[in-house]
């Protein structure tokens, strides 16, 4: 990975951002929603111009798309993409969906940008780097304890029954009183993450797309990213994800969620 990937990775948001922008809170209400919807227009729109990007000046190297899938499989070097991550945040005019693009070695996530095209804001992440926010460098913030964290998850209902409950456990050990969590984000909860805004994001589900590119940016603010298990996060991770600002807290959120995991064996 070189300073030029950085930089390829900017021009690829710049181009995707410039499909997107123009369709965010479109009058699209008479086009059916199946197939030519604006979201679609949106999304594949953005994905295609990544990719042709990718193939004129890159070609050696892979592409992982969420809309048309996988390139050149066998390469060592893979573009992970995912034009709007947060669909249903883009339908509702909420400009908190985000454009995700990682630069994958070897399987290993090591550079990542997530853009908020609306807002203009565009987080990078580097292996070895410190995390930048339009250019200024960004850092997590210290947590004492998962009591009064501020956490979030895009939404409880992506959890499976038992998954909810070890949610829900880590909810109670945080928040005996009030307030509660932060619901719906996406990438953009990562983001804030990476800028000391938020102390935890819970999910589940999660694709390579979903997650490559946020593993750069959390982990160079000073964060970490796991598998719910506590392994760090590749091509072959299961789609659990915990993120933290501190850490030194993943044992003591692993161990908060204990309780409700196991009440389903």
């Amino acid at each position: 990975m070189t300073p030029a990937d950085l930089d390829f990775a900017n021009r690829l948001a710049d181009a995707a951002g410039s499909v997107i922008r123009p369709l965010f809170r479109g009058d699209w209400e008479a086009e059916t929603k199946e197939d030519s919807s604006a979201v679609t227009e949106a999304d594949r729109g953005a994905e295609a111009v990544m990719r042709k990007m990718i193939e004129e000046e890159r070609p050696d190297d892979g592409i992982i798309g969420e809309e048309y899938g996988r390139t050149n499989e066998g390469a060592g070097r893979q573009w992970v993409l995912d034009p709007i991550d947060g669909t249903q945040s883009f339908v509702a005019g909420r400009a908190i969906f985000g454009t995700l693009i990682a630069l994958m070695q070897d399987g290993w996530p090591v550079l990542g940008i997530i853009d908020q095209p609306i807002q203009r804001e565009r987080w990078a992440g580097r292996v070895g780097e410190v995390t930048t926010l339009n250019g200024k460098a960004v850092k997590t913030r210290p947590c004492r304890a998962v009591e009064g964290m501020s956490m979030a998850t895009t939404s409880p209902h992506c959890f499976s029954a038992q998954e909810a409950d070890a949610w829900l456990n880590v909810v109670t050990n945080a928040y005996p009183k009030m307030p509660f969590p932060i619901y719906g984000g996406d990438c953009y909860n990562y983001a804030l993450l990476a800028s000391g805004q938020i102390d935890l994001v819970m999910e589940s589900g999660l694709k390579l797309h979903d997650y490559a590119a946020l593993v750069p940016v959390v982990e160079g603010a000073g964060g970490i990213m796991s598998d719910w298990q506590g392994n760090p996060l590749d091509a072959e991770s299961d789609g659990s994800v915990i993120a933290l600002g501190d850490p030194a807290r993943l044992e003591d959120v692993m161990a908060a969620m204990g309780g409700g995991a196991q009440h389903n064996h």
